[in-house]
């Protein structure tokens, strides 16, 4: 006679971590994203602080010194000053803006998505029209045109990024928590008479998470890649505060003599982007549970 073990929820949870965990680590390419993100993150946060130089330190005897120069390893730029730490600090401010564009984008496009696949109806319909309409205008040129009007920093650019970037995970999350709204679990908690508020952010969005997180994961990517875009033409972050994208803004007229200037942010574009996307596959394989039937 065999025995039935059941576990609790808390034993549920910990085993599903387990198994997801065990999914994530068998994705080898996002594994080397991790490892890659992590290096990248490390030498931008510790990276300054070991280097002789700061970003803004101008020694014109220096100029176009190529990579491995003394102790500029990726070398100078036409003022003089030290490509790897402007490297690292533009790093720096490409990731947090990349960072923050993906959580306020999430937070917004999670409310839309939720509220309008819960209700459903007219409601649904208009708040699906709004997502329609930001959608119908390339997302580029919406960004260009935002940053045109509005005076460049950080901040605003994060912003800007953000408000052009949550229409997606609007669709994903609308999409879940219409085919979820009609289930066991909802019409029970309608009958116990819990709030919509309640129902909505406490039972549905916790069955929608993972969708989410896949999606917040490749927004930072894009966001990345949408600042270093706009730097590029001269309406996102401005020197001297530097960025990946205004480095190559000021590498291009020099692509002949000093090709470093341009391919080293370009390298350290391209690592963290492919990062981020190869741990976006990886976490949407270890969240899918039918991937343990393959």
């Amino acid at each position: 006679m065999s025995a039935v073990v059941s576990l609790g929820p808390e034993a549920k949870s910990r085993w599903w971590q387990n198994r997801t965990l065990r999914r994530f680590a068998r994705h080898r390419l996002a594994i080397v994203g991790v490892v890659m993100i992590t290096v990248l993150t490390f030498a931008c946060v510790v990276g300054p602080y070991l280097l002789p130089y700061d970003e803004l330190y101008i020694d014109l005897r220096a100029r176009f010194a190529p990579p491995m120069t003394g102790a500029h390893i990726f070398g100078t730029d036409p003022l003089g000053r030290d490509i790897a730490a402007r490297l690292f600090m533009a790093g720096r401010i490409s990731l947090l803006v990349g960072f923050f564009a993906m959580l306020i984008s999430t937070v917004i496009g999670t409310v839309i998505g939720v509220t309008a696949g819960y209700y459903g109806g007219r409601i649904g319909a208009a708040l699906m029209r709004f997502v329609d309409a930001f959608l119908s205008f390339p997302s580029i040129f919406l960004l260009l045109a935002l940053a045109a009007f509005i005076k460049p920093s950080p901040f605003m650019i994060t912003v800007i990024i953000a408000v052009t970037s949550w229409m997606e995970i609007a669709r994903i999350v609308e999409a879940e928590v219409r085919s979820l709204r009609e289930r066991d679990f909802v019409m029970a908690a309608r009958m116990l008479g819990l709030r919509n508020s309640h129902i909505m952010f406490r039972e549905l969005l916790p069955n929608v998470i993972g969708p989410i997180i896949v999606a917040a994961t490749l927004t930072v990517a894009r966001a990345i890649l949408l600042e270093a875009y706009v730097s590029f033409l001269g309406y996102g972050i401005q020197p001297p505060l530097p960025s990946w994208g205004n480095m190559l803004n000021g590498a291009q007229q020099y692509l002949d003599r000093a090709p470093w200037l341009a391919i080293v942010p370009g390298v350290a574009i391209t690592l963290a982007v492919t990062s981020f996307n190869f741990i976006g596959d990886g976490l949407r394989d270890a969240l899918d549970a039918r991937s343990d039937l393959n």
